[in-house]
C-alpha cells in the first residue's frame, strides 16, 4: 500500500485530491502540503527516514503551477537522489507533459481530476514499485501514457447539458444538480463552491462567470466571494454600518458596493 504526499498551493483541490486517494484502497495514508516549501520538509524528512521509515513517502501527486517553486523545480531536486519517490504530475496544463515524463514521471494527470483516471495513475505508481516497495529495473518501467485533452465535465454541462443543471463530482460519482436547489456561490480561486441545503460541490467556473449567466435565474453579487439566489435570502441584517443576510444557516457579509442595489432588489422581490 502506498504512502501518499499531496501537494497543491490551492486548498480546495488539495482537499479534493486528498479526498479521492484517502478514498483507493491502494493507499495506506495520504497527506497535503499546500506549497513547496511545506512539501520539501515532508520529502526530506521521508528520504532521512528511509524507505521504511515512519515518516516514509513512496509517490508525491505534484501540481505544477505554484508560489515560489514549481512542481518541476522539486522534481528536478529529488532527481539528485539515490532513491527518491516516485512522481505523479496533477496539472491544469497540457504543455508541460514532455518534461515531465523526461524528470521520470510516473504519470501526468490533467485538472480536474476525474476518479477514474487518479485510480490508474495510482495503479501506475503501485506497478512501478511493486509488492515490495522496491523498485524494479528501469526497463520494467511502465510506459506512461500522453493525456488527452478534454473538457472539464462543469464546462461541458454548462454549454452542452440542460440550462437547468450543472454536473459536481464527488468520489467518483458525477451528480447534475438543479441550479434551483443552489442557496448561494463561495468564490474558492478559478473554482466556485456552490453551496445547496445538502451540501457543498466544487466546480471549476469563475464566479464571474456564474453570475453573468444565472443573473436570470435570480442570483446576485452580494460580494466578491459570494453569489446569492435571492428567493433563498432569509433576512437581511443592518448592524452598525455593516450589512449582511442570512441564507439558511449561513450568515455572508455584503460589501457596500452591493448593499443599496440588493435593498432594492429586495423590496422588489417582496412587493412583486
Amino acid at each position: 500500500m502506498l504512502r501518499v504526499l499531496a501537494v497543491d498551493d490551492e486548498k480546495p483541490l488539495l482537499e479534493e485530491l486528498l479526498y479521492l486517494l484517502r478514498s483507493d484502497p491502494r493507499v495506506r495514508s495520504a497527506e497535503g502540503a499546500s506549497d513547496a516549501t511545506e512539501a520539501l520538509r515532508r520529502i526530506t524528512l521521508a528520504l532521512e527516514a528511509g524507505p521504511d521509515g515512519a515518516d516514509g513517502i513512496d509517490v508525491v501527486f505534484l501540481d505544477i503551477h505554484m508560489a515560489g517553486l514549481t512542481g518541476l523545480d522539486i522534481a528536478r531536486l529529488l532527481a539528485g537522489f539515490a532513491r527518491p519517490p516516485l512522481i505523479v504530475f496533477v496539472t491544469a496544463h497540457e504543455g508541460f507533459a514532455v518534461q515531465a515524463f523526461d524528470l521520470k514521471a510516473v504519470d501526468y494527470v490533467l485538472k480536474p481530476v476525474r476518479p477514474e483516471r487518479l485510480a490508474e495513475a495510482v495503479r501506475r505508481a503501485c506497478a512501478q514499485l511493486g509488492r515490495t516497495g522496491e523498485a524494479p529495473p528501469p526497463a520494467a518501467e511502465p510506459a506512461p501514457a500522453v493525456p488527452v485533452p478534454r473538457r472539464p465535465a462543469a464546462e461541458v454541462t454548462l454549454a452542452d447539458r440542460s440550462p437547468d443543471q450543472i454536473a459536481v463530482e464527488l468520489g467518483g460519482v458525477t451528480r447534475f444538480v438543479a441550479i434551483a436547489d443552489i442557496a448561494y456561490v463561495e468564490a474558492q480561486g478559478d473554482y466556485a463552491r456552490l453551496h445547496t441545503d445538502e451540501g457543498s460541490h466544487l466546480v471549476r467556473i469563475p464566479l464571474s462567470t456564474l453570475e453573468e449567466r444565472w443573473a436570470a435565474r435570480g442570483f446576485v453579487r452580494i460580494h466578491r466571494r459570494h453569489l446569492v439566489a435571492l428567493a433563498r435570502i432569509d433576512e437581511l441584517r443592518l448592524d452598525a454600518g455593516t450589512t449582511s443576510v442570512r441564507v439558511g444557516s449561513a450568515e455572508l457579509q455584503v460589501s457596500r458596493r452591493h448593499a443599496r442595489e440588493l435593498r432594492d432588489l429586495l423590496m422588489r422581490h417582496a412587493t412583486g
